[in-house]
């Protein structure tokens, strides 16, 4: 009698199964700190986008006022104002909260915009950037 059945046998399916066990335990560590590293530059970008900002509305201003960003991140969004200057920076999902000021110049220190992006999700929050002015 012939034995026509056709498939896999138990040994090449248990093979395969382990080869996807292998690739997994090698790719998800790698895929979770692709998460983070995205949600570090996200952050960076924004603080470099407020400090731009800070800088833009502080020469365009006329009055003498400082650049500020006194609201925070309020739907995404960072309003930096100085003066009847304004502009807006978009603030993704990770960003939670961005402060931002204006260091006096202090010996020979120069002055400076100095901001502060908190997030979730990353391993430098809260990233601390500054600019000379």
């Amino acid at each position: 009698m012939k034995n026509n059945t056709q498939g896999f046998t138990l040994i090449e399916l248990l093979i395969v199964i382990a080869i996807i066990g292998i690739l997994a335990a090698v790719l998800i560590p790698n895929l979770l700190g692709a998460r983070a590293k995205a949600n570090d530059t996200a952050a960076s970008a924004v603080a470099r986008q407020v400090l731009n900002a800070m800088a833009a509305t502080e020469v365009g201003n006329t009055t003498g006022n400082e650049a500020s960003c006194p609201n925070g991140v309020v739907a995404g969004v960072v309003t930096i104002s100085a003066g009847s200057e304004s502009a807006r920076v978009n603030a993704p999902a990770p960003i939670t909260a961005v402060t931002c000021s204006n260091v006096a110049a202090s010996g020979t220190t120069p002055a400076s915009f100095s901001t502060q992006v908190t997030y979730a999700g990353g391993t430098k929050s809260p990233l601390t950037l500054t600019a000379a002015k």
